[in-house]
């Protein structure tokens, strides 16, 4: 009797991993790739539907390089059943339904076209792919979540700023309090230090201003600055920058998005001749992106500044 519990038990076993593997359906498309449905929708989209979906792309040895999820917006194709397939990538997107989840793995050329492939993968590299619908929407339906969307993200943004701009605020009042420096905090955020009262004419907004600066990076690391002698000396002189004649003071419409936000609310506390120091948090200057050389993401930015004219 407990032999035939056994195999009673075994055989339930297989029925169950039998029915597990057989219901991934698979299909082949006409130049030869095989996608496996993880799990299959049946709503098929009407044609002037969209089909938002989700996207992730992987190297043979499973390195992520694109994925609609990093990018916190999905991808979305406007279906029509007249549209020729002429890839099996074609084939694959366009028959797309409601409820789909697909993976599957082909050489580059067939996933992305030979003259498309990725310069760091090789043409008969195999790429993993995996697709998942997220719905099925009208025009009107899609510009609703779009907006849902955006609005979910800046809202998530606004949070996000706001521990930011603590953790930058502690930053900059050490490092005021280890420099023994006498500044002004405004509203927003931004530090700044009057060095030299200007003795001409108050910058309103809309002036055309001529500015020359050094930034730096809270350690000390100058990144950027107006003056030949100063790049000369720091190691970051441009000999193109200078054939270009682009040493020299910066042109800025004051308070107009030309500049960093904090560029554009301090140089409007300042007047012609004016010497200051701006302590600007990241959140009023490149915030969470990555602006390039040294300035990486959530960078604290400190400026000294001296306004040589003003234009009205």
């Amino acid at each position: 009797m407990k032999k035939t519990k056994t195999l009673l038990f075994s055989l339930a076993i297989a029925m169950i991993a039998f029915g597990a593997s057989s219901c991934k359906k698979s299909k082949t498309t006409s130049d030869g790739i095989e996608y496996t449905y993880i799990k299959e929708g049946k709503e098929t989209p009407k044609n002037g539907e969209y089909v938002l979906y989700h996207l992730i792309v992987k190297t043979a040895s499973d390195s992520t390089f694109i994925s609609t999820y990093d990018q916190n917006m999905p991808g979305y194709l406007q279906y029509n059943d007249s549209i020729p397939r002429q890839t099996g990538m074609d084939e694959i997107f366009l028959s797309l339904k409601k409820g789909d989840s697909i993976a599957f793995e082909s050489k580059a050329e067939k996933i992305f076209g030979l003259e498309n492939v990725p310069p760091f993968i090789q043409s008969d590299e195999n790429v993993k792919i995996r697709i998942g619908v997220v719905d099925v929407l009208s025009q009107e339906g899609l510009q609703t979540y779009f907006e849902a969307m955006q609005e979910a993200q800046a809202k998530k943004q606004a949070e996000n700023s706001i521990k930011q701009l603590e953790i930058d605020t502690q930053k900059i009042e050490d490092y005021i309090s280890e420099n023994n420096l006498n500044a002004t905090r405004t509203e927003s955020g931004l530090y700044y230090v009057i060095e030299e009262e200007g003795d001409g004419t108050e910058i309103e907004t809309g002036d055309l201003v001529f500015v020359h600066y050094a930034g730096y990076l809270m350690d000390g690391t100058l990144f950027d600055t107006s003056m030949k002698a100063l790049a000369q000396e720091k190691g970051t002189y441009s000999e193109q920058r200078d054939m270009q004649d682009q040493y020299g003071p910066l042109e800025v419409r004051a308070g107009m998005g030309q500049v960093i936000q904090g560029w554009d609310e301090g140089l409007v506390l300042l007047s012609k001749g004016a010497k200051a120091k701006f302590l600007i948090p990241s959140t009023l200057a490149y915030g969470d992106r990555n602006a390039g050389g040294p300035i990486q993401p959530n960078s604290v930015l400190i400026f000294d500044v001296e306004i040589t004219d003003v234009q009205k």
